[in-house]
């Protein structure tokens, strides 16, 4: 997908650039002890990964991995597989000086292991009461696709990333779908693949019938990127998708100002599109840096043009807090409310 301006799912200019802060604050952590290790040791020497191994899952159904984990404060913890859930992660790859060249290599045992304990840990995991999950390793383009000037690159790194992400969703249907209903879910870079991806497999194909609904957070969804898809207009919608971008209200940040755009977003407390005040209460927990620690209240919601406004996250210690781009907390700030949400639409797409 080119970016062109006018029919381009996200202005991506300088946005992914906060997430060289990815290791400080929210969800910066060593692993946790109870965290299930992946035999990271394995080769392929034409640099593409070959979806039949489950080393080229982060997280897979067949396998112990980092989304298989619940808070320990969290009772639901009774797992259900009706419906499956096909996650797409953000950058890790973060590195500026490219030790990797534009793309990450697939096989490279450092980055996994951070991209597992990080996204694979505290964002997919959100799926795992109601569905299987199916996370796909990719050669992800480097964070510095997202404003280099060099276009040509960039848009050959991202076009390579999809690559792979087409490849395993291929491959997931063919192997491993059998008819089952289908939730997309993506972060960040993650939600640029997923954008294409729902173009390509479900608008206006027999495959949208499946779609109970995309979650496809961290990037802006501009209303005029869908032809078919809508958003989500409350809690019980199905087929349709929810995205938001997480930031401390009365603050905005350059790029957000230059968007010429409209983009969807949805309050993640409330489920709809309404700019109506969500207060705290209805938060029913976050996660921070703590993975097994639930923070009730930890913020209140409310859509402002084109983002999600929240307070200073409410929490022991947030004086050190001094970030106001929450965007790599964008899942965390909302963890219990996604994961009901899910088992809420679930409920309302086997009714149907």
């Amino acid at each position: 997908m080119k970016r062109n301006q006018g029919n381009s799912l996200f202005n991506k200019s300088l946005y992914a650039l906060f997430y060289l802060i990815f290791i400080i604050t929210i969800v910066s952590c060593s692993p946790p002890k109870y965290l299930n290790q992946t035999n990271y040791q394995f080769k392929n020497a034409s640099g593409k990964p070959d979806y039949s191994s489950l080393n080229y899952w982060a997280s897979h159904p067949w396998k112990t991995d980092a989304a298989d984990n619940i808070p320990s404060s969290i009772q639901n913890k009774n797992k259900d597989s009706l419906v499956d859930v096909f996650f797409i992660h953000p950058t890790t790859y973060t590195d500026p000086a490219m030790p990797m060249g534009w793309n990450a290599d697939i096989d490279n045992e450092a980055l996994n292991k951070k991209t597992d304990n990080s996204t694979i840990l505290y964002q997919a995991s959100v799926f795992n009461q109601e569905c299987r999950i199916f996370a796909p390793r990719y050669r992800q383009a480097n964070i510095k696709a997202f404003y280099t000037t060099n276009k040509e690159d960039a848009d050959k790194a991202f076009d390579l990333a999809y690559d792979d992400i087409k490849a395993a969703f291929e491959y997931y249907l063919k192997y491993y779908n059998n008819g089952k209903p289908i939730i997309i879910a993506s972060h960040s870079q993650g939600t640029l693949h997923a954008g294409r991806l729902l173009r390509e497999f479900f608008e206006d194909k027999p495959l949208q019938k499946k779609l109970v609904c995309a979650y496809i957070i961290g990037l802006p969804v501009f209303t005029n990127y869908f032809k078919e898809l809508k958003p989500c207009y409350d809690s019980t919608s199905i087929g349709c998708f929810v995205s938001w971008r997480t930031f401390k209200q009365d603050y905005t940040v350059a790029f957000i100002k230059e968007e010429k755009e409209s983009a969807y977003v949805t309050n993640p407390l409330t489920w709809t599109l309404s700019e109506n005040f969500a207060p705290a209460k209805l938060n029913k927990g976050g996660i921070l840096r703590e993975f097994n620690k639930v923070i009730p209240g930890l913020v209140h919601a409310q859509i402002h043009g084109n983002v999600l406004w929240v307070n200073k996250p409410q929490f022991f210690g947030n004086i050190f807090l001094t970030m106001k781009n929450y965007h790599i907390a964008d899942y965390n700030l909302f963890y219990v409310n996604i994961r009901e949400n899910v088992k809420t639409r679930i409920q309302s797409f086997l009714k149907k």
